[in-house]
């Protein structure tokens, strides 16, 4: 299933960087996790990577571009079947290895993505210079 939802505080620029990944939908999946009232609880969306992933070693690498559970669905298995989804859709596509990432300070993302059986692989902080 292929769908978009963007939670109402998605901004612009997201909406930017979803349309291009769109773009070319082969290589993409979108999932919604709705209530048994079609009600949305939450969105995966994810993509097939062949550049370097940070921490990964084959490719194409399954990367878990975004995912948001409504706040009143959270701990109640949403992210985790949507991860599964995502997962079990990697698998079809041939990947071995499933990578995302997060804020270095989202210290509840970590937690979820510990939850969800991802592993830490690495740490970093970029800097920036302006040349004159």
């Amino acid at each position: 299933m292929r769908s978009a939802l963007w939670p109402s505080s998605a901004n612009g620029e997201h909406a930017a960087e979803i349309a291009e990944l769109l773009v070319d939908a082969g290589t993409t999946i979108n999932l919604i996790a709705r209530d048994q009232d079609g009600r949305a609880l939450g969105f995966a969306e994810a993509a097939l990577r062949h550049d370097y992933v940070n921490g990964c070693k084959t490719s194409p690498v399954l990367f878990l571009e975004g995912i948001f559970v409504h706040p009143d669905a959270r701990g109640q298995g949403v992210a985790r079947r949507l991860v599964d989804a995502v997962a079990a859709w990697g698998r079809d596509q041939g990947c071995t290895e499933f990578a995302s990432d997060a804020g270095i300070a989202n210290t509840s993302s970590h937690a979820m993505h510990t939850a969800l059986g991802f592993a830490e692989t690495q740490r970093v902080v970029f800097f920036r210079k302006t040349l004159a």
